[in-house]
């Protein structure tokens, strides 16, 4: 397995060799949230197959800059999202709980800004922090919209993107010394409590 440092240098270039990818899923993001402000409630089974699309976007850029096992788990975990997306309903997305909502707020503002591996002037933050390039931007800007969407997917969904929130947000702090991490781990939690509290799926 690649050391701290090898890991750390490698989400480093990708954060800034992909600066356009990022802006573009910065803007992504942007219309997304513009169009919910706007009214827009998608159906819960696109919406939950629409979260798990940036997941596709770091699975790709792993595997481009050496990287199989983020390629493979991002892989994974896109199909798998995806695949239990498609088992859900298709009534409208409706807002979570108010607990839910403001950290849904708080993880997707934590995403858009992620404070790390970028170089260069810290306002680039604003536009080009890593979001759809590395991981726990990536898992933030997800478990953020699922959070303020009620989480539109299944139990199974919902539990899924939870649990590789928290393993990258723990591998984060405890093998990279990425103490900021510590974000993506409560944002997982939270999700996993709402996911908890959802009956089984059948």
């Amino acid at each position: 397995m690649p050391s701290a440092l090898e890991i750390l240098a490698g989400l480093t270039a990708i954060a800034n060799q992909g600066v356009a990818i990022a802006i573009a899923w910065h803007v992504i993001l942007a219309i997304a949230l513009y169009a919910v402000a706007r009214g827009w409630r998608p159906p819960r089974r696109a919406a939950a197959v629409l979260i798990a699309v940036p997941l596709a976007s770091v699975a790709a850029l792993a595997f481009a800059f050496g990287n199989p096992f983020n390629g493979t788990v991002f892989t994974a975990g896109f199909a798998a999202l995806v695949v239990l997306a498609v088992r859900g309903d298709d009534r409208a997305v409706a807002r979570g709980a108010a607990w839910a909502w403001w950290a849904g707020v708080a993880m997707l503002a934590f995403a858009w800004v992620y404070p790390h591996f970028l170089a260069g002037h810290p306002a680039a933050y604003l536009y080009a922090a890593p979001l759809g390039l590395v991981p726990c931007p990536t898992l933030s800007a997800a478990i953020g919209l699922a959070l303020l969407a009620g989480s539109p997917g299944p139990r199974a969904w919902t539990l899924t993107l939870a649990g590789l929130g928290l393993f990258y947000g723990l591998f984060g702090v405890a093998r990279l010394g990425v103490a900021l991490d510590l974000g993506l781990v409560a944002g997982a939690i939270a999700l996993g409590a709402v996911g908890l509290a959802r009956p089984r799926d059948r």
